[in-house]
């Protein structure tokens, strides 16, 4: 099948950002993203109404040329034939239209869930037979880091081209992913300089794995608040820097990249408002507890769009110039961000984008 191409086959956009207890809003969002012209919409994974599969199959129903991808769902969650499943009847139900982002997830969660901690050889068998099923194929009597199984198949008749995504921002795992993925989704909150060294990790493994060069497309996550109030810069920007910045590990790893100051994060998780929060901070925080939780997060922390629609479309072209070869416009819907993409489309640095599709990788 032939990849449609949009006006803007270089944009894409989150999808029910962040939290939502509203997931049908998904379709009036991804339906306005495809009049606007955007060429992807990426869906992440939460475990209250954000079931990954459900989400991706409602947006193949209500639209025509976007491309629906997973940014991402855990690759230790489901079976591999489940996972695989979900791939192929996405992608024959879009009619082409669906990558898969693979998520590692962090250690925290596993152990609560009792399930086996992803590791980079069990990553890497896990990919290798999702690409079998997609091909039809039969995997018999597979001993390995992922398990014994005497016979994995979808049936022979399956025909599945699926680009693979790696979701993540870890140096080591991002220079993994180089070799074995098609493409990467990168994180939102990060400098320019942290984006630039996200290319190289993935660059250097497509070298190491003798792939072409720059094979893989890099796609920048930007969260983006254009002429937004005061509240609602602190849901689009705060609370889901803060939301980050809890989870062990996981924060710690944002803040190692961009080179900020531990001892910093350290206070934030330390003070009592952070402490005491009974879930993720952009789930149940109070708009009070938001401002508060500001106080604590540096202003060179919050690398974004955020201003009017000039500023916020030139820090989309900074992207490009940093090395990334598409953008996911996080935390805005389409509505809020066509505003942006007028100003864009005056900057836009289209001798980038020649003879490019909406396929993602």
């Amino acid at each position: 099948m032939n990849a449609p191409t949009s006006k803007y086959p270089e944009l894409g956009f989150y999808g029910l950002p962040g939290h939502t207890r509203t997931p049908r809003d998904v379709l009036r969002q991804v339906q306005d993203a495809e009049a606007l012209g955007i060429g992807n919409v990426m869906i992440s994974e939460r475990s209250d109404y954000k079931e990954i599969a459900a989400i991706c199959g409602a947006c193949a129903a209500v639209t025509e040329s976007i491309f629906i991808g997973t940014s991402g769902t855990n690759l230790n969650t489901r079976h591999p034939v489940v996972t695989a499943s979900i791939g192929s009847t996405l992608e024959r139900l879009s009619q082409g239209r669906f990558a898969l982002g693979l998520a590692k997830g962090f250690a925290g969660r596993w152990r609560a869930w009792g399930v086996d901690q992803p590791t980079f050889a069990r990553e890497r068998e896990f990919i290798d037979i999702l690409r079998r099923l997609w091909a039809g194929e039969t995997v018999i009597d597979h001993r390995g880091q992922l398990g014994q199984f005497a016979a994995l198949s979808l049936a022979p008749y399956v025909t599945a081209d699926i680009p693979l995504m790696y979701v993540g921002f870890g140096p080591k795992s991002l220079h993994h992913a180089g070799q074995i993925y098609d493409g990467a989704h990168l994180h939102t909150f990060m400098s320019d300089e942290a984006l630039s060294n996200a290319v190289a990790q993935f660059r250097a493994g497509e070298a190491l794995a003798g792939k072409p060069t720059a094979k893989g497309k890099l796609w920048s996550v930007l969260a983006t608040a254009c002429d937004v109030s005061e509240s609602t810069y602190l849901k689009y920007i705060i609370a889901r820097l803060a939301t980050y910045l809890q989870i062990p590990g996981y924060g710690d790893m944002l803040v190692e990249i961009n080179n900020w100051d531990k001892d910093i994060l350290a206070r934030f998780r330390a003070d009592s408002t952070v402490k005491n929060m009974r879930g993720a901070i952009d789930s149940v925080a109070t708009l009070s507890q938001i401002a508060e939780i500001a106080k604590l997060i540096p202003e060179d922390w919050r690398p974004a769009a955020v201003g009017n629609a000039k500023t916020c479309a030139q820090r989309w072209v900074d992207q490009f110039t940093a090395g990334a070869d598409g953008i996911v416009i996080h935390a805005s819907t389409p509505e809020e961000f066509a505003p942006v993409l007028a100003e864009y489309d005056k900057i836009r640095p289209t001798h980038l984008f020649s003879q490019r599709t909406n396929r993602p990788a």
